[in-house]
């Protein structure tokens, strides 16, 4: 109560005229606070300022794993979508990055960035590798660790083979890989002799060239497949021919090697298999042959054939490559995959272009175009099959002619149009067709082409910087047309998994009808294979010897690989 009555007389006080004095001090001290204030959050701001640049700092770097994980997150931005399958490619959606275990996961991501992140851009594989590859891929990069360039091993076989003599006994053997013809041509061979290697236990060492370090990623783990620059025989290598003393089908044909005289052997040999190889050097894909070369520590290989199809028909490989390649369709699609990652400086022409006009699509389709006629291009019935092809097999629409405006309701399906070719000429009939002229589904259709370099120039490292990105977008795609002969299209579609449709190649400058036909296989095709029975001796037609090496569809001679699916069904 006291405490009540002391609140309100002071309050009455306070509210009374007549004691106006004493709230005077009071209303001073108020009008003091707020330039107190002031101050006070003047000098808070300036300690908040100094401690954040102190912190900003003393503060750690971010680590390289922030940055690679903030790379990635970038090149995910824009996931590929799949118009039949339905994929969302999400960032937070793991992908198999090893390829089922084709590929080994020590190797420094950056150092290669497509070996990892090519998982972003494809489908899931179609077929998964065998658990014996795995296997034997592994063993091989072991060997390879054991044996490759300047390790002990290599170093004591190297000083045999510069003394010219041939080693008794060696732990490690070889084979060297020369850089010879077209891009196309040296990848589909390097894929041969790599398998050529793992089924004699060999070491395969790759020769350089004018670009291969430029273009392709080393695939072995810890040491290097390139030959050495001071290997002895290397300036050797544009000489060799089958004139060269140590070429085993000269060695043959002048009865150099008979069985008496294995007990001298050569320090090297010299495999002749370029496409103008005699019936000599063709004696290589023979069962007896291959006895006698296990026996040479050092091989040395020139061609520009994919000759797989003819190491499945040599009786002593056939049962390991059974194992190895239970489907025999997917031999180059998973040594390809295995062994072909563009450099960091190809892999950012091929992302960025996919990024700019293939990643939003709903579906790609690649058009390969290579054309062998003389004359200057373009030429219409080139252009006319592949129209027709394309319509034909409904991989593209037709054209409204009679109306400037297709009406459509809701969804537009967009198709990117890939085209490769020397020539800008195709490219621009197509994208001018498809600009001038709706489609009469309402699809919008996109028309690309990424170079055109008119003709080819193998030793221009651009050059052929440009042709590998274009194979490798060529394989990215959903569909894919290629050209007859082509080794450039082989490549694409062996990559990517892909079974073309192969453009005919037109005679007398008229487009052939039908324009094109469905490949029995994504497997390249040996465009010059033997036709002989090293038993019989005497010619036969190889294409017809075993139920999944076939005649290729673009060239009748030719030898091919075909899934098991297509071993016994019609063509």
């Amino acid at each position: 109560m006291r405490l009540r009555r002391n609140t309100d007389d002071e309050q009455l006080r306070l509210s009374d005229p007549e004691h106006h004095t004493v709230s005077r001090p009071l209303d001073r001290k108020c009008e003091q606070n707020p330039m107190r204030l002031m101050g006070i959050l003047v000098v808070c701001l300036m300690v908040v300022s100094v401690l954040f640049s102190v912190s900003v700092v003393l503060r750690d770097p971010p680590s390289d794993g922030v940055w690679a994980s903030e790379e990635t997150k970038f090149l995910q931005v824009n996931p590929r979508k799949d118009a039949e399958d339905n994929l969302s490619w999400s960032a937070a959606e793991p992908k198999d990055k090893l390829l089922g275990g084709l590929l080994d996961a020590g190797f420094n991501e950056r150092s290669c960035l497509s070996r990892y992140q090519s998982a972003l851009y494809r489908k899931e594989l179609l077929h998964k590798p065998s658990s014996y590859l795995l296997s034997k891929l592994r063993s091989y990069e072991a060997l390879h660790k054991r044996c490759g360039p300047y390790t002990e091993s290599y170093n004591r076989t190297l000083k045999q083979l510069q003394l010219g003599q041939h080693m008794a006994q060696s732990d490690c053997n070889y084979l060297v890989w020369i850089s010879f013809s077209g891009l196309g041509n040296r990848i589909l061979t390097l894929a041969s002799a790599f398998l050529y290697a793992i089924l004699t236990n060999r070491v395969l060492l790759v020769d350089p060239g004018a670009d291969m370090p430029d273009l392709f990623c080393e695939p072995f783990p810890e040491v290097s497949w390139l030959l050495p620059l001071d290997f002895p025989l290397k300036n050797q290598f544009n000489s060799f021919d089958q004139k060269s003393p140590f070429c085993y089908g000269k060695m043959l044909k002048n009865k150099t090697l008979t069985d008496s005289s294995w007990s001298i052997l050569p320090p090297y040999v010299y495999l002749h298999l370029v496409h103008d190889y005699d019936d000599h050097d063709k004696m290589f894909f023979c069962n007896q042959d291959q006895s006698f070369l296990q026996q040479i520590p050092w091989l040395i290989i020139k061609t520009d054939n994919y000759f797989v199809p003819s190491l499945f028909l040599i009786p002593s490989f056939e049962q390991e490559l059974s194992n190895l390649f239970p489907v025999k369709g997917t031999v180059f699609h998973f040594l390809g995959r295995y062994l072909f990652h563009p450099t960091n400086v190809v892999w950012g022409l091929i992302t960025r272009y996919y990024q700019a006009y293939l990643a939003k699509a709903d579906e790609r389709i690649g058009i390969q175009i290579r054309v062998f006629d003389t004359g200057i291009g373009p030429f219409q019935h080139v252009l006319d099959q592949i129209i027709a092809c394309t319509m034909t097999e409904n991989l593209l629409p037709e054209i409204n002619m009679r109306e400037p405006v297709v009406s459509s309701y809701g969804h537009q399906k967009s198709k990117a149009v890939l085209m490769t070719s020397l020539s800008a000429g195709y490219f621009e009939k197509v994208r001018n067709m498809y600009w001038e002229h709706p489609t009469v589904t309402g699809e919008v259709i996109g028309v690309y082409q990424p170079s055109h370099e008119e003709y080819q120039q193998t030793e221009k490292q651009n050059h052929n910087r440009k042709a590998w990105a274009e194979m490798y977008l060529l394989s990215l795609t959903d569909v894919l047309v290629t050209s007859s002969w082509s080794t450039f299209g082989y490549v694409a579609q062996g990559l990517g998994g892909l079974k073309p449709w192969i453009l005919y190649k037109p005679e007398n400058q008229t487009a052939p009808d039908p324009p094109c036909r469905r490949a029995m296989s994504m497997e390249p095709c040996f465009h010059a294979p033997p036709f002989y029975d090293c038993k019989a001796k005497k010619g036969v037609d190889t294409g017809a010897l075993v139920p999944h090496v076939r005649h290729c569809e673009d060239m009748s001679w030719g030898l091919k690989l075909v899934d098991d699916s297509q071993e016994h069904g019609a063509l």
